[in-house]
């Protein structure tokens, strides 16, 4: 394949701005409707002496302990990251696609090393915002872990500097490689959308039903977060920032043993199936969200296009 190189037409692109601004609205939009699910999924991810496995159990223990309110806990902060790493992620996607493919013909392996690249990029820019939401989300939360002592933050702003001031600014990248090897799940997410997508409008210049975009963007979502889902629980200790390591080693373990410590360490704790704590409540809440998402984003950019009369840039399907 011949070389090309982007030019800044290319990288600033309308096309590619309406499908950033469709999937960050599509996605805030569906994470708040779905948000309660997201709330269980990570106390079962953090609090692993917590016995209700459950997401009916654990959200109804939530809401008599904690609050009305409390499965909306750190609402604003998620959001807030969700909208700017969606962003980031669809325009990059788009960006490369359209850049790289031209009007090749899209295949499933050039579909997943784009989702990867864009995963990159959105990691290392978007990455301080999950920690500072994690943290947020958390705090106020009333732990079966007794060893668990959150910080309390005062908002976005106060979080950032407190965990800057107190553990360095290095901890506002907690998680990034878990994080950098989570780019499959996007990846994998948009690889599997864009074939089942080519496969129905195989013959057919129609839109998709929204009821096909509904249940491709299910599917897609269910595969990439049961595989990586171990990583995603790894992830969200460390974004915490409450991982027990030993302490001779806490300060000379890489980010790839302090992966390999917190996989051993939840196996022997709770066996192979620890990893997986929290995936009913994850299942539920990213896939429908990611499916209500991805027709929300196909509706929105379809229907800008339309209005404005601008024609997408064509790959080959």
């Amino acid at each position: 394949m011949a070389s090309h190189t982007f030019e800044p037409a290319e990288l600033f692109s309308y096309e590619s701005l309406v499908h950033a601004v469709a999937g960050a609205v599509g996605s805030v939009t569906a994470m708040t409707v779905f948000f309660p699910l997201d709330t269980a999924r990570l106390r079962l991810q953090v609090d692993d002496k917590r016995k209700s496995r459950s997401t009916p159990a654990i959200l109804a223990e939530i809401v008599k302990e904690e609050g009305l309110l409390a499965p909306y806990r750190g609402w604003f902060p998620v959001i807030c990251s969700l909208c700017c790493s969606n962003f980031v992620y669809f325009y990059c996607f788009h960006t490369l696609k359209t850049t790289w493919l031209r009007r090749q013909r899209s295949t499933p392996g050039k579909d997943l090393i784009i989702g990867n690249a864009a995963g990159v990029v959105n990691v290392l820019v978007t990455t301080p915002l999950w920690v500072v939401n994690t943290r947020l989300k958390l705090q106020g939360a009333k732990f079966r872990n007794t060893d668990i002592q959150p910080t309390h933050y005062c908002g976005i702003v106060d979080a950032f500097m407190k965990i800057v001031q107190s553990e360095g600014a290095s901890a506002l990248w907690n998680g990034t490689f878990p994080s950098l090897l989570l780019v499959l799940n996007p990846g994998i997410q948009f690889m599997i959308y864009e074939t089942l997508k080519r496969q129905l409008k195989s013959g057919v210049h129609t839109e998709l039903s929204s009821l096909e975009v509904f249940v491709i963007g299910a599917i897609a979502k269910a595969v990439a977060t049961t595989v990586t889902y171990p990583l995603q629980t790894v992830q969200s200790i460390l974004r915490f920032g409450q991982n027990r390591q030993p302490k001779e080693q806490s300060k000379l373990l890489s980010s790839l043993r302090s992966v390999t410590y917190l996989i051993i360490n939840r196996v022997r704790r709770s066996g192979v199936l620890g990893l997986f704590k929290g995936l009913e409540a994850k299942l539920l809440q990213t896939v429908l969200t990611a499916a209500l998402m991805f027709l929300l984003y196909e509706k929105i950019a379809a229907a800008t296009f339309r209005i404005m009369g601008v024609t997408q840039p064509v790959t080959a399907r």
